[in-house]
């Protein structure tokens, strides 16, 4: 395959990333699981999920009353803890000042929507009537068979490849808003899988490497299977322009850890190259 694709596509990348700042938009419909905040739709900590007694909506007495609710008389609160961070400062021996930050516990009182009058509860989360692309799905199964990759489609806000188990979790394909979507998704989490030492070895690159989410290993992980992904979607001809200016906003959300500079791109785009033929099974 011509590696002027791949230059294309690096090029255009690099040519949007120049306008600047692109927001990134999640590509599927989000799942509220277990309890969650009514005002903010994020699901509570783990932690909490134990404390509160009940699934669904909760918020505190001033947020219901926002929303125009009324808590009936009688009805007990429960409790959610959060970390509060305090800035404390230390005088040293020598007499100089150093700032030493102290978690603290704290807590706040929450309702449940069962508890509260004049409030709707949400409807539930949209799931899309999108239909599977044939070249696309072809590919995916293709690889996915021939490598013996587990995949789990399962109704949550996970998408993530698992080096341990060789396996790839993805949302359901109709909590996607569209098909494109979704295949962007699912071949970004497929280029991941080539890290393995069997396939691309890039893990090899990552030994005695800090790899924690956030790091520079990591973003330039992302930034191999986000321009993969990329590629992918245009060999096969399934671009659009809204899910081509969504990989480059998640391109650049990891480039900020790499100082934004595009050498890295480039970089990334020839370990992207090697996932993609191995994909296609052209390596």
């Amino acid at each position: 395959m011509s590696k002027n694709v791949y230059e294309m596509v690096t090029d255009r990348i690099i040519e949007q990333l120049e306008q600047g700042v692109i927001p990134w938009e999640r590509p599927w419909t989000g799942v509220r699981e277990g309890a969650y905040n009514r005002v903010s739709k994020k699901s509570y900590s783990i932690l909490n999920q134990m404390l509160l007694k009940y699934k669904g909506e909760y918020a505190t007495f001033k947020q219901w009353q926002e929303l125009g609710g009324h808590i009936r008389k009688g009805e007990k609160s429960e409790i959610i803890v959060f970390w509060k961070i305090y800035p404390i400062e230390e005088v040293q021996e020598d007499g100089t000042k150093t700032i030493k930050n102290i978690p603290l516990l704290k807590y706040i009182n929450v309702f449940h929507i069962s508890q509260v009058d004049g409030v709707e509860p949400l409807k539930k989360e949209e799931l899309h009537d999108i239909e599977p692309i044939e070249k696309a799905e072809k590919i995916l199964t293709d690889y996915w068979n021939r490598e013996h990759i587990t995949v789990e489609h399962i109704k949550g806000n996970k998408a993530f490849y698992s080096p341990m188990l060789d396996m790839i979790q993805l949302p359901l394909f109709e909590q996607f808003k569209q098909s494109e979507e979704y295949y962007s998704t699912a071949f970004h989490e497929s280029v991941h899988s080539t890290m393995k030492e069997s396939r691309c070895n890039r893990a090899e690159e990552r030994k005695n490497k800090l790899v924690a989410f956030g790091s520079e290993e990591y973003s330039k992980e992302e930034l191999v299977a986000e321009i993969g992904s990329a590629n992918l979607m245009n060999i096969i001809g399934i671009e659009t322009k809204k899910s081509f200016r969504n990989s480059t906003a998640y391109i650049q959300s990891w480039l900020r850890v790499l100082r934004n500079d595009n050498k890295f791109i480039v970089s990334a785009s020839s370990k992207a190259e090697k996932a993609v033929e191995y994909i296609l099974n052209e390596a």
